[in-house]
């Protein structure tokens, strides 16, 4: 027989001498020991060589590690190999070894089947040897009615299960006793691995009784026996229940999958699911998948993935030790809203333009809490939004850069949350037919005159972080429609300043609470009573608005319809509940009635594109006057705003110098207001009606305190009382600041 497969298959052209005679010598007989079991493979030139070489004869190639190579262990390799085997145990007299069905029957018997992973186990065992569980004696798989053709039926069962362990048979080493008990000279053969070889090989792998009669019994592997020895050969190693990496004892968790290990309870609480049906359909391709994850996590996470647990942890005891704690707890403590952590950095000359690195965010992520490379204590506040940290920080930057502001509400946080909520008090709500909301507390903002007491390069300082330059320029641009008159602002004292807000829908409401309070609307105070407003009186404003309405669209050729006029002004009810939206003029007529005092707006006529060409009216200049209340309720101090192309901001004028004297703390002080637009036109009045319309001065004076200037300008006059205390406290606070700084440069 051997004559003839050596006849039939001429050797390679590579192959030498020896390895010629070496395919022509007889095969060993059944009762020689199988030492093919113990060889490897080549990956490279398939060449098979003996355990001992640590590179292949043939090529040099490097051995393979087949203990962790995962691709080794996937269940469709294991699936073909159990094909393979199946047609050579089926192949009868055709195959070179035939199947000895009579093998040790006796012995089989004897054995005793594990309930929860099927594996046979010795007559003498008490537990299972793969998942120690306890002996059954009324379970029996092989019973002495089995009949002897359905051995392979059997075997095909126990490999289906021993591919869901997935344990690979051909990689695992014989046992000692077949490695001592080989002769010298079986040693040093070396063997091709021609295909007629490997043949006979996987006959004698598959062969359960071993694979002849006599001295072969000793060196047989069955399907169990070949378990039985991987399971002594790994040396306590254990599988991962996800992925089924085979790994070391001290491993807590997988290499691969980074899934926990099972403890025995587990595994046999779990043995049972692992043998269902969709488990062995399913486990190829969830295998492929863990493969390509695991991949994937390596590329990523090569530092990490290469280490295992105990040196991970030593990685992270010499990162503990190396950072700037107060550092990372000033991060972590914006993350938690813990001003006292930021404060102790600071204080101890810690840079809030500093930069988390990498080995610190390793670090600053194992509390729960995403931390990106990069990131500055000002990200993190932004970030989390964390306001009231935001001038603490902003205050530590050395030559703040111009786009950087610090309005008072910011260096005071504390005292800017106190005046909201004092505001959110002062709200009332009317009991009459006009429930609308007001207050019943009157302020008016202005900038202090110890400003002026200031350097001068530092008062440019304060005055580029605390105005809107562009609003500013866009507004005195010509046609000017703020601070056009030198007599106003020179002479009468009255110059106003256009003051930085944030930049969003809350514009308008930001606006109002600075020119009267000096804060901003942040918690939707004002909106909630303005949108509350709107919805209880929309029987006293919608005619108004009506009106107005149409009146417009008679200025401009065109109708209204009842329906649009509808829908439009569904739509401005729903824009005032909704924070961040933008607000129209109906808007501003309203708070006229919250504040209970006439609004002045100062602003462009047309809006431009980008490209500074108009395309279309802005409508928001003139006068608006709470005219649903009665006169009497009502102050004649206005409030003046600025717009410029979707954007308001609050004109505040700057107190007298002379107030600072504190013989003066009883008047009052005067800021005029020009009713008059730079080609001496008079402001508009919005939303009159019909029987009002042509009558606008006498009405202004009826609800303004208007007076002439010698130049005969109409203006309005803007009266100062005395701060509140709040307000005077936050801004006392504020020019602290500067103080501060200007004292750092004399020294």
């Amino acid at each position: 027989m051997s004559d003839q497969s050596s006849s039939s298959k001429e050797p390679k052209p590579h192959q030498d001498d020896e390895t010629n005679r070496r395919n022509e010598r007889p095969l060993p007989t059944d009762g020689a020991p199988q030492t093919q079991l113990q060889k490897w493979s080549c990956e490279y030139c398939t060449y098979e060589n003996f355990p001992q070489s640590l590179k292949c004869t043939m090529c040099k190639g490097q051995k393979p590690l087949l203990n962790e190579d995962i691709f080794r262990l996937s269940p469709t390799q294991q699936l073909s190999t159990k094909k393979r085997s199946t047609v050579n145990l089926a192949s009868g007299p055709s195959t070179r070894f035939p199947v000895d069905e009579h093998g040790d029957d006796d012995e089989e018997e004897q054995k005793w089947c594990c309930g929860g992973c099927t594996y046979l186990n010795l007559p003498e065992a008490k537990r299972c040897s793969q998942c120690n569980g306890k002996r059954r004696e009324d379970v029996d798989l092989f019973g002495p009615s089995t009949a002897k053709g359905g051995v392979i039926s059997q075997y095909e069962s126990l490999s289906d299960q021993m591919n869901a362990l997935n344990i690979r048979r051909n990689s695992v080493e014989g046992d000692p006793e077949d490695r001592f008990s080989r002769p010298p000279s079986e040693d040093g053969r070396r063997r091709n691995n021609s295909p007629t070889n490997r043949q006979a090989e996987t006959a004698k792998e598959c062969d359960p009784s071993g694979g002849g009669s006599g001295g072969g019994a000793k060196g047989s592997s069955s399907p169990v026996g070949t378990c039985t020895r991987s399971s002594s050969a790994s040396g306590g190693k254990w599988f991962c229940s996800v992925c089924t990496y085979e790994n070391w004892p001290k491993s807590i968790k997988c290499s691969m999958c980074l899934h926990p290990r099972e403890t025995n309870s587990g595994r046999n609480s779990q043995a049972s699911a692992k043998h269902s049906p969709e488990h062995e359909d399913n486990v190829a391709s969830n295998i492929v998948l863990n493969n390509k994850r695991n991949q994937q996590m390596a590329r990523e996470q090569e530092p990490a993935n290469n280490m295992d647990v105990y040196q991970q942890e030593r990685y992270m005891r010499q990162l503990r030790r190396q950072p700037d704690w107060q550092w990372l707890n000033a991060c972590i403590g914006i993350a938690e809203n813990n001003v006292g952590a930021v404060e102790a950095f600071l204080a101890c000359g810690g840079e809030p333009s500093r930069m988390l690195t990498p080995a610190e965010v390793n670090l600053l992520n194992n509390n729960d809490i995403a931390f990106d490379v990069g990131h500055t204590l000002i990200h993190l506040a932004i970030r989390f939004h964390r306001d009231e940290m935001l001038p603490l920080l902003l205050t530590q930057i050395s030559g703040s850069g111009p786009g950087i502001k610090r309005v008072p509400s910011y260096v005071a946080p504390d005292l800017a949350s106190d005046i909201r909520r004092h505001f959110a008090v002062l709200l009332r709500i009317r009991k009459a037919s006009f429930s609308c909301q007001y207050v019943n507390e009157h302020a008016t903002f202005s900038l202090p005159a110890d400003i002026e007491e200031l350097p001068l390069a530092l008062q440019e300082q304060l005055y580029e972080e605390l105005l809107d330059r562009d609003a500013q320029k866009q507004l005195e641009i010509p046609p000017p429609a703020l601070n056009w008159s030198l007599e106003i602002t020179e002479r009468l004292g009255s110059r106003l300043m256009v003051l930085w807000n944030r930049s969003a829908g809350d514009c308008l409401l930001d606006s109002a609470m600075q020119a009267t309070w000096g804060v901003f609307d942040r918690d939707n105070t004002l909106r909630r009573a303005l949108a509350d407003s709107l919805h209880q009186c929309d029987h006293y404003f919608y005619p108004r608005w009506k009106e107005n309405e149409i009146f417009q669209a008679a200025l401009l050729h065109y109708t209204v319809s009842e329906a649009q006029l509808e829908e439009d002004w569904g739509t401005l009810l729903s824009l005032a509940s909704q924070p961040g939206s933008s607000l129209e003029q109906l808007h501003i007529f309203a708070l006229a009635h919250i504040l209970r005092r006439p609004i002045i707006v100062y602003g462009v006529k047309c809006v431009k594109s980008f490209r500074g060409e108009d395309i279309g009216y802005a409508r928001f200049e003139g006068v608006y006057l709470p005219l649903l209340w009665e006169q009497s309720f009502c102050i004649t101090s206005p409030i003046a705003l600025g717009y410029t192309r979707g954007h308001f901001s609050a004109l505040v004028p700057t107190e007298p110098y002379s107030r600072i004297d504190a013989a003066r703390d009883e008047r009052e002080d005067i800021t005029f207001l020009p009713l008059m637009d730079c080609e001496l036109k008079l402001l508009p009045i919005h939303f009159l009606n019909s029987n009002e319309i042509g009558r606008e001065e006498s009405i202004m004076r009826q609800w303004l305190e208007v007076c002439e200037t010698e130049g005969g300008l109409l203006v309005a006059q803007q009266k100062l009382h005395k701060r509140p205390l709040l307000v005077a406290q936050m801004l006392e606070e504020w020019l602290n600041h500067y103080r501060r700084i200007a004292i750092s440069r004399l020294f």
